[in-house]
């Protein structure tokens, strides 16, 4: 870094990059330079740095169309701490951000109300893909829901984890990798099938000394509901084919991990400054 003297006023300045707060902002969001590196590149300190980028105004991007038509929607919560979180609303073939809602708890009444907005805005929402929060479904009896398959194989995978210990649960689980390659008939009888064969081993209880029990196989039993109970929009995709319905929500699956890939460069941004990097994310 060089010094400078004016000859006409004589006034010394530190020659070197100018600051650009627009410029700033692109390489601190899209190039990944963290404040510490920018201070560095640009020889000011990190307080400046911050100074600056704080004052660039980013512009909540939503897409409004003055004639939305049929649209699928895609929806789903990704946290950023345990109360922070940002719920989005995608549409299915373009992936364009339709709505989002920062969160601290993801809830039904929250998705009711993204769709509420959707519907309002004009948008005819022929089909919802989605994970399988309890109540969700129900909620929209009118249109057509979709259940992500990927979100289901992960239920069972909690459940039984990747290396069952009991033959039941190896089957079980291998019976879900299927979801995707199967049809909802197959499927379905597939599992009638597991059931039929394991019910007893199911049905097992453990006795206390108490003279009280309970079932052996809680896990298991549990994964087994969660198919079941579910099964009814884990194949609606297939059911409408027109518009076309992805099976599963690995569009914004794909798009929270971009975002957070990033976010993971900037370490300890205060809520603020998180949100308005989320903003500036989902507007490129």
């Amino acid at each position: 870094m060089q010094r400078y003297k004016c000859l006409v006023c004589g006034r010394q300045f530190i020659g070197g990059a100018r600051l650009d707060s627009e410029v700033l902002w692109r390489e601190y969001t899209r190039g990944k330079q963290t404040y510490g590196q920018l201070a560095v590149k640009y020889g000011c300190s990190v307080k400046t740095i911050q100074r600056r980028l704080d004052k660039v105004e980013v512009e909540v991007s939503e897409s409004i169309r003055q004639n939305p038509g049929p649209t699928v929607v895609l929806m789903d919560t990704t946290y950023f701490g345990r109360q922070f979180g940002v719920m989005l609303f995608r549409e299915s073939q373009t992936g364009e951000i339709l709505y989002r809602e920062y969160v601290k708890y993801e809830t039904n009444s929250l998705y009711a109300k993204g769709v509420r907005i959707l519907k309002e805005r004009g948008y005819e929402i022929k089909a919802i893909v989605c994970d399988g929060r309890k109540g969700l479904f129900r909620l929209f009896d009118a249109i057509p829901i979709q259940m992500c398959q990927f979100h289901q194989t992960a239920i069972i995978t909690r459940y039984l984890t990747r290396n069952p210990k009991t033959l039941a649960a190896q089957e079980l689980r291998i019976l879900t990798l299927t979801l995707t390659k199967t049809d909802r008939t197959s499927f379905a009888d597939a599992l009638a099938g597991w059931s039929d064969k394991w019910e007893e081993f199911l049905n097992e209880r453990t006795n206390l000394q108490t003279g009280k029990s309970f079932y052996t196989h809680k896990r298991l039993r549990s994964a087994y509901r969660s198919l079941r109970t579910n099964l009814p929009w884990l194949f609606t995709y297939s059911d409408h084919p027109d518009p076309k319905i992805p099976n599963t929500t690995n569009s914004i699956d794909g798009l929270f991990a971009a975002l957070k890939n990033k976010l993971r460069c900037h370490n300890g941004l205060s809520e603020i400054r998180k949100k308005k990097f989320i903003d500036e994310f989902f507007k490129a």
